[in-house]
């Protein structure tokens, strides 16, 4: 299984969109993979499900992080390179899905409670959502 149908699969288990993202890249990083989940929770639904920046989007800044992201204050460098990946990523993502704002993904504000049960009603997060996390894993493959 490759990354892309391994995080869309790890989405329709039941994971956020953005703990899929980073699960499926973190041991390659060395980050612990129960860690990872742990620290990507909050970023599903556009963070904490406000609608925000769609969670695959930012599980896979976290990604990009664990790649190349700096350790040292001084490592301008790094900065640099993890900044040019992050702008790349968006890029690419918008050129597949005009916008990183999970909301307008959605054409839905899932952080009404109406809203978010009108997105369920309409098996949202299982028709729509899944195409945004392997978009993600996909351009974190051509990217990284």
């Amino acid at each position: 299984m490759d990354n892309t149908e391994k995080a869309k699969a790890t989405f329709l288990e039941g994971f956020a969109c953005s703990q899929a993202v980073l699960i499926t890249f973190c041991e390659k990083f060395g980050l612990d993979k129960d860690i990872a989940l742990k620290l990507a929770d909050g970023f599903g639904g556009g963070m904490g499900r406000l609608g925000y920046t769609c969670g695959a989007v930012t599980g896979a800044f976290m990604v990009i992080g664990l790649k190349q992201g700096r350790t040292l204050a001084a490592d301008v460098e790094s900065k640099q390179k993890t900044n040019a990946a992050i702008k790349e990523f968006v890029k690419r993502f918008k050129d597949r899905n005009r916008t990183i704002v999970c909301r307008e993904l959605l054409n839905c504000d899932i952080s009404t409670e109406e809203n978010h049960k009108r997105a369920v009603e309409l098996n949202l997060f299982k028709t729509v959502c899944p195409k945004f996390v392997g978009d993600a894993a996909e351009i974190l493959d051509e990217i990284l």
